[in-house]
């Protein structure tokens, strides 16, 4: 999995488990995709540095460099909505 891709997963589902935190499955998943950051792509301390109007910032380590990844805060976001939309999941 592209480093992009994996990112932006964990961002979403991070976003899910923060407002879930009861809910095992969203933990989980957020584990697993911090675990392919982590093992697969050599990032430490990954975390939202910092979330604006329009955009949400991720603060990771590599190599012993601290990054800055953003992601548009809509897209981000659109998993919990999705499943907030969902009365299944509620």
């Amino acid at each position: 999995m592209r480093l992009d891709d994996a990112l932006f997963n964990w961002l979403q589902i991070q976003i899910v488990a923060e407002a879930r935190p009861d809910d095992g499955a969203a933990i989980d998943t957020r584990d697993f995709f911090l675990q392919i950051l982590t093992e697969d792509h050599g990032l430490a301390n990954v975390a939202v540095d910092k979330v604006d109007d329009t955009m949400i910032y991720v603060r990771y380590e590599r190599e012993g460099r601290s990054k800055v990844q953003m992601f548009p805060r809509e897209a981000g976001e659109q998993l919990l909505s999705d499943i907030d939309a969902n009365p299944k999941y509620n």
